[in-house]
């Protein structure tokens, strides 16, 4: 570091399981790049960690520490403390509460005996309130953009929806009538995209929308950053990321961080982990006994909720399909109840099919047995995805994950829609015709190739790993080099 103070980076994710792990993986990164590093959870989050990774995983390092902050909501009742919590409420108290513990915090860890002060704030896309708060402090801010680049795009463009009157919609008939396949030809980097690939939120009648309101708020506000940090690769969103150069000062695209977390991180801080369930591994010898590319991985995420009715049809269109499955069945899947299978089914399977509460994810896709990821498309199920070479069958749940299934179908022809009122036909279709049929094999060639170009971008002198480096001299000396592209 030469003549310069130890940097001390502070991070603060928004507190679901699809935002914690992949801020939680740059942390990771700049730490091994010699920052001391703050990682902030909420008090929530915070307890759902302990019992599923247990004191040691948060007990952290000398120069890499948890802390927490409230999130300003009621506690929770009794055995409803390990789900993800109701997302509008959790955005709307964060908003309101959380700037003044945020404050407080980086008021005492700067005045902390023996510990730097924080030099850097590296904040979620959906947690302003923190860069406000840097700002106000003269701490350097930075936003981390969770999600893919073209989601960001969608939020960032919620507004001019807004502005040009496709939103809000005119009346309910509009999410049937057609209207929401209507080109938004005006979108920077996106040509052809529809109403319905914009992030879900405004599929919706209501002006006053939480959602839409909040979301496009925090787009805004990223606008007034000192840059953002995407979690992709040029190659992968190239025309999308051009565009947001040309609306950010500095646009460093940095991923797969799954890739860097592995080869970046420092031995002593490979154990430190995020996952708020607690991982059953066991099926990785599942699925060493299993032909390769034979298996399909069902995972639908973190927040993905679904009625019995749907979950009926996915299982009785995996059964259809005749292939051996993983499927992972979190207990609050099923919308107001514990998930329950149909015994006919359970018995129909139960010499090829295996079922898990939650999995390590990123071993099971690179497995080699695993041929196919039925998916909701979140992004960091999509990049992993990416990264092991695995094609996909996308579910979109909410959110931006409509525009992630739209790229993954469509630009890099990597996966199959299934249509949202979901049927066990259809399922039975789209697996055949993904593991089987030529439609499959043009997947598996396409999916080997931005295999390969992630690598390329992780690679000595590839563009992320170019822009990780620019990161960090931006984050020492705030300056910034010429745009890596």
């Amino acid at each position: 570091m030469g003549s310069h103070a130890r940097p001390h980076a502070l991070f603060i994710p928004y507190p679901a399981q699809g935002h914690v792990t992949p801020l939680l993986q740059l942390a990771k990164v700049l730490h091994s790049r010699g920052f001391f590093v703050t990682y902030v959870n909420s008090e929530y989050n915070h307890r759902r960690l302990l019992r599923s990774r247990g004191a040691d995983a948060l007990a952290g390092l000398d120069d890499f520490r948890f802390e927490t902050i409230p999130d300003g909501l009621p506690a929770p009742p009794s055995g409803n403390d390990d789900v993800t919590q109701d997302i509008p409420a959790l955005c709307d108290s964060l908003s309101r509460n959380g700037a003044a513990p945020f404050r407080d915090l980086l008021a005492r860890l700067n005045s902390t005996p023996g510990r730097p002060p924080v030099t850097c704030v590296v904040l979620d896309n959906f947690m302003s309130f923190a860069q406000r708060v840097a700002n106000d402090m003269g701490v350097l801010a930075l936003v981390f953009c969770t999600m893919s680049a073209c989601g960001f795009m969608g939020y960032l463009n919620y507004k001019e929806l807004m502005d040009r009157g496709y939103w809000p919609l005119k009346d309910e008939s509009c999410l049937t009538n057609g209207y929401l396949d209507t080109v938004l030809d005006w979108v920077p980097g996106m040509p052809g995209i529809r109403l319905r690939d914009m992030p879900s939120f405004i599929r919706t009648t209501d002006p006053d929308d939480f959602m839409v309101r909040f979301d496009s708020g925090e787009a805004q506000n990223a606008r007034r950053a000192q840059g953002i940090i995407v979690n992709t690769f040029d190659a992968l969103e190239q025309d999308v990321v051009d565009a947001l150069r040309r609306v950010f000062p500095r646009v460093f695209t940095i991923g797969p961080l799954v890739t860097f977390a592995k080869t970046m991180v420092r031995p002593d801080a490979a154990a430190i982990c995020g996952n708020l369930w607690k991982e059953d591994a066991s099926c990785l010898r599942w699925l060493d006994a299993r032909a390769a590319g034979s298996v399909v991985y069902v995972n639908f995420g973190s927040i993905t909720v679904m009625t019995p009715a749907q979950l009926a049809e996915f299982a009785w269109g995996l059964a259809s399909c005749g292939r051996p499955f993983l499927w992972v069945i979190r207990p609050d899947l099923v919308t107001g109840e514990k998930a329950m299978l149909p015994e006919e089914f359970l018995a129909e399977t139960k010499e090829r099919g295996l079922f898990l509460s939650w999995c390590p994810q990123e071993q099971v896709l690179s497995h080699p047995s695993t041929g196919l990821f039925l998916t909701h498309s979140g992004w960091n199920s999509t990049m992993e995805s990416i990264c092991a070479g695995v094609p996909m069958i996308c579910w979109p749940f909410f959110a931006e994950q409509t525009t992630n299934c739209w790229y993954a179908c469509t630009k890099w022809d990597i996966g199959l829609e299934i249509d949202n009122n979901v049927t066990r036909e259809e399922v039975a279709r789209l697996i055949k015709d993904a593991m089987d049929g030529d439609k499959g094999k043009d997947m598996k060639a396409k999916a080997t190739m931005w295999k390969e170009k992630a690598v390329a971008a992780t690679e000595e002198a590839g563009t992320s790993s170019v822009n990780i480096d620019r990161l960090v001299e931006f984050l020492l000396e705030g300056s910034v080099p010429t745009t890596v592209s």
